[in-house]
C-alpha cells in the first residue's frame, strides 16, 4: 500500500455504504480512511463469517472483499453471496476483489465467480477508491425508459403499458430493456443473443430470440417491436 497516493476530499459519495472484509486491520484502516475522507459510509468485517452476517444485515453499496480470509475464505463468501441473489431474483451486490494472490488463475476464478474487479496487493488506497467509484458508477440503474404507452422501469425490473403492469419473465424483460436502450437500432438475432443471452449462435439456436420477440408482441402488441426483414429487429418507440 502507498499511502502517499491518497488524496483525501475528492468528489464525495454521501450515503454510499461500503463493507471492508480483510482479516489484517491495517489494511482495514487504511481503506477505511481514504474512502471515508471521500464522503463514503465504511463498514469493517474481519472474516468471512462476519462479512456474510453484515450483508444479510445491512444495506450496502458495495463490497471491498480480501480472499484469504480465517473460517470461511473470501470466494467462498462470493460464492455464497451470488448463489443466495441467483435463488431470489435480486440485484447483485458489487464485490472488488482486494487481495494478495496475483496469479491468473486466482483473477479468473474471482471474476467467474462474479466479482466486478479484482485488485492486487500492494495497492495504492486512491486506485481503489477510484475502482470503487468506478464500479458504482457501472451498476447504477438506469432511469425508466418510457416509449409510447410503454414505461420500463430498470431498478424494479417492472414494465407497464397505457399505465397496466405486463407480467414478464426474466429473460422477456431483459430484452425488451435492451431493445427500449436502443431506439430504432436493428440488432441481428446473433448480436441480441450475444448481448442479452450472453451466448453465441453456435451454442444457443437464434429461434430462441424469435421465440421471445413473439412473446413480447402477444404482451405489447405488434407493433412496437418490429421485424427488419432479412437483417433481424429493432424498438419502434
Amino acid at each position: 500500500m502507498d499511502a502517499r497516493a491518497t488524496l483525501p476530499g475528492r468528489r464525495g459519495a454521501p450515503g454510499r455504504r461500503v463493507l471492508v472484509v480483510d482479516d489484517d486491520p491495517r489494511v482495514r484502516t487504511v481503506v477505511t480512511w481514504q474512502l471515508e475522507a471521500e464522503g463514503f459510509r465504511v463498514a469493517e468485517a474481519p472474516d468471512g463469517r462476519r462479512a456474510l452476517e453484515t450483508i444479510e444485515r445491512e444495506h450496502l453499496d458495495l463490497v471491498i472483499l480480501d480472499l484469504a480470509l480465517p473460517g470461511v475464505g473470501g470466494l467462498d463468501v462470493l460464492r455464497r453471496l451470488r448463489d443466495g441473489e441467483r435463488a431470489a431474483g435480486g440485484t447483485a451486490l458489487p464485490v472488488i476483489v482486494l487481495s494478495g494472490r496475483s496469479g491468473e488463475t486466482d483473477r479468473i476464478v474471482g471474476l467467474d465467480l462474479g466479482a466486478d474487479d479484482y485488485l492486487v496487493k500492494p495497492f495504492s488506497p486512491g486506485e481503489l477508491a477510484a475502482r470503487v467509484r468506478s464500479v458504482l458508477r457501472r451498476v447504477a440503474p438506469a432511469p425508466p425508459v418510457t416509449a409510447t404507452g410503454l414505461r420500463i422501469d430498470h431498478a424494479a425490473r417492472e414494465v407497464f403499458s397505457d399505465g397496466r403492469e405486463i407480467t414478464m419473465t426474466a429473460k422477456e424483460f431483459d430484452l425488451l430493456a435492451f431493445l427500449a436502450g436502443h431506439p430504432r437500432q436493428v440488432f441481428t438475432r446473433a448480436q441480441l443473443l450475444e448481448r442479452v443471452w450472453a451466448s453465441a449462435a453456435e451454442w444457443q439456436s437464434e429461434a430462441t430470440v424469435t421465440e421471445h420477440v413473439h412473446r413480447l408482441r402477444q404482451k405489447l402488441g405488434p407493433r412496437l417491436v418490429r421485424t427488419v426483414r432479412g437483417v433481424g429487429y429493432r424498438l419502434e418507440p
